[in-house]
């Protein structure tokens, strides 16, 4: 499956001061998520940070955490939180989002998502639950949420584009199991 590699696009202040953190736990299959949240039962509350790294695994986090820490610093197939519930199989998502403006993906990064959770066996929404739309204005240069469908730039007023022009996207080739 061929697949859009987000670069990360937050300040490098962020980027220097998470170096040193480790990167996110990989999910390859439920009984990883039950341990992981096992051992962290605040994300049973709060949610977790997420990406899927260029392998298509599932990479999890504390909720507080940087995506960019979570990736290891490098580009994803997608970024954002998630929230779980115990089910009578076991833990699945109940809520998604890519909600990361560490690496602003598009809303088309779901195809990630999906194919993760699919390879993890882990049950979730048909979709993001919670869906951000960043597009960077074309005359500032600032990064904006769209909201509301509502593609005007918050600080000059500038119409911005229908479509994703955050940073340079690359394709990449995601096969088998990660």
């Amino acid at each position: 499956m061929e697949l859009e590699a987000y670069s990360y696009v937050g300040p490098e202040a962020i980027r220097r001061s998470v170096a040193a953190h480790p990167v996110g736990a990989s999910i390859r299959s439920a009984a990883e998520l039950d341990r992981w949240l096992q051992s962290h039962p605040d994300a049973v509350r709060e949610g977790a940070t997420y990406v899927v790294d260029l392998t298509g695994c599932l990479r999890l986090a504390p909720r507080r955490s940087e995506h960019v820490a979570c990736a290891g610093g490098e580009e994803v197939l997608a970024a954002g939180e998630l929230h779980f519930r115990k089910t009578a199989q076991g833990w699945d998502v109940s809520e998604v989002s890519n909600q990361s403006t560490g690496y602003c993906p598009d809303t088309s990064c779901w195809a990630a998502v999906a194919q993760a959770f699919s390879r993890a066996g882990i049950g979730g929404p048909a979709g993001f639950t919670h869906e951000i739309v960043f597009r960077r204005c074309p005359r500032c240069g600032e990064l904006n949420l769209v909201k509301e469908q509502w593609f005007v730039c918050a600080f000059c007023d500038a119409d911005l584009p229908a479509q994703w022009n955050v940073a340079t996207r690359r394709r990449v080739v995601v096969t088998g199991a990660p």
